[in-house]
């Protein structure tokens, strides 16, 4: 008979991680976590924690996972009121999991990178509203989140409400916002960082367990929980705390530049402020209920369209804004202008006339179809709107003056050219040249 799998055990698999598997992420690790949660997570393990084997971790939790449906049909991954994204950050924060919204109470950091990226894409989406309430957690991803939201809201405004608890990593999140908003009682700061190690030396001996570390490398098994700390250990798990305190303190000040200064954090020694004194202390921003924010954010910018591809909001940079008072121009003055402005418009429009027109009536004057046509093309150049090339076209196909005409027939005809000197007087080239003064004097009276 085919043994069966043990149901009880195979639930608790699928259903979570283990206490093994909580206990390897809060000991002996970095964690920027306020005090009093780490405390009750010992407690909780205390005890607990006995010599099991790991249970089986399925897919589900190494990937983000859970929908809600919109108002308007669609699917998503957070609710949407009036294209405010609303982003919950719940509970304890890890790295990676999909525990968003379980019953352990943990939130991922996967999971609120995933959401702030669809909200960043999704059309409808004017604003990211950060909805808090989490004694922060793990330290490692808590940074790349807090960049991400610091991205998004350049594009979209991202706002951090603490409802009502926002404390180390989870306060590192919010000072990546816009604008963190507190009620009178919500908890922010704790900007510091805990590592906890427990020595279970006593606990084992009482049970008669001695255990036997076989390594290789000096520092592969420092800060087992087999025994005391060395003060060499002690000391390198120290200055590890202090590298990710320094980068807490840059992060928070990055965030809030022009609020609250690296000195000033780090003087509030890792304290946490209520309401009114985090916002005298520049870690808040102003007071309001979750309701007020959501509708101010649910107003489009004054002077804004929000874009319907999810890109950022058009708005009116100071350079594009009108320069000066317009209001304090007078009538009088105004229409000075604006005459000033017409009759050097006019000015300019006419000098392009005039040069337009000299440049035809050249090109009709010089071109090798107006030899022998001279009269022609005076009458083509002056007289017409035509084309210089259209006129060329004419007078290729209009016959030269007659070779048999008489001398003086000749010289009468060059003579209407224009020259005021008697023609006879002229050789050709003085003639063309009389002809070519006067066409230009007659363009100019035509155009001034």
């Amino acid at each position: 008979m085919t043994e069966q799998p043990d149901i009880k055990q195979t639930a608790v698999a699928e259903a979570g991680p283990s206490l093994a598997q909580i206990a390897g992420r809060v000991l002996n690790r970095p964690l920027l976590l306020h005090p009093d949660k780490a405390d009750l997570i010992l407690h909780v393990l205390q005890g607990r924690i006995g010599i099991e084997p790991l249970q089986t971790v399925t897919p589900e939790t190494n990937r983000f996972v859970g929908t809600y449906r919109r108002d308007n049909g669609g699917v998503g991954s957070m609710r949407v009121e009036n294209g405010v994204a609303i982003l919950p950050i719940v509970g304890s924060l890890v790295n990676r999991g999909a525990w968003i919204g379980a019953s352990s109470g943990l939130v991922s950091y996967e999971g609120i990178a995933a959401q702030l990226r669809e909200a960043e894409a999704d059309p409808d989406v004017r604003a990211v509203l950060l909805d808090i309430d989490s004694p922060g957690g793990e330290a490692t991803g808590m940074f790349a989140t807090a960049k991400l939201v610091s991205a998004v809201n350049k594009t979209k405004p991202v706002v951090a409400f603490v409802n009502d608890v926002s404390v180390s990593a989870a306060y590192g999140i919010a000072s990546a916002a816009s604008e963190i908003i507190v009620s009178p009682t919500s908890m922010v700061g704790s900007i510091g960082v805990v590592l906890t190690h427990l020595d279970r030396s006593g606990e084992l001996e009482d049970r008669g367990v001695k255990p036997t570390l076989i390594h290789a490398g000096a520092h592969k098994v420092d800060g087992h929980p087999f025994g005391p700390l060395s003060d060499a250990v002690r000391a390198d798990l120290q200055a590890e705390v202090m590298k990710i305190y320094d980068q807490f303190v840059g992060l928070v000040a990055e965030g809030r530049a022009g609020r609250v200064s690296a000195e000033a954090i780090r003087a509030t020694e890792a304290r946490t402020y209520l309401g009114a004194d985090a916002i005298a202390q520049g870690l808040a921003d102003r007071m309001a209920s979750l309701d007020e924010v959501i509708a101010a954010l649910s107003q489009p910018p004054s002077g804004a369209s929000p874009q319907r591809n999810g890109g950022p909001m058009t708005k009116t940079t100071q350079s594009e804004a009108p320069q000066g008072d317009v209001s304090a121009i007078s009538p009088a003055d105004l229409q000075g202008a604006v005459d000033a402005a017409r009759t050097e418009a006019h000015a300019a429009g006419v000098t392009a006339g005039k040069a337009e027109a000299t440049a035809r009536i050249k090109s009709i004057l010089t071109a090798p179809e107006t030899d022998g046509r001279e009269a022609q093309a005076l009458v083509l150049a002056l007289e017409t709107e035509m084309s210089a090339g259209d006129a060329a076209k004419v007078l290729a196909a209009s016959p030269k003056a007659s070779t048999s005409a008489s001398i003086a027939d000749r010289a009468a005809q060059e003579a209407e050219l224009g020259a005021e000197t008697p023609a006879d007087h002229l050789n050709r080239s003085e003639r063309n040249a009389a002809g070519w003064a006067k066409a230009i004097t007659q363009a100019n009276a035509r155009f001034s």
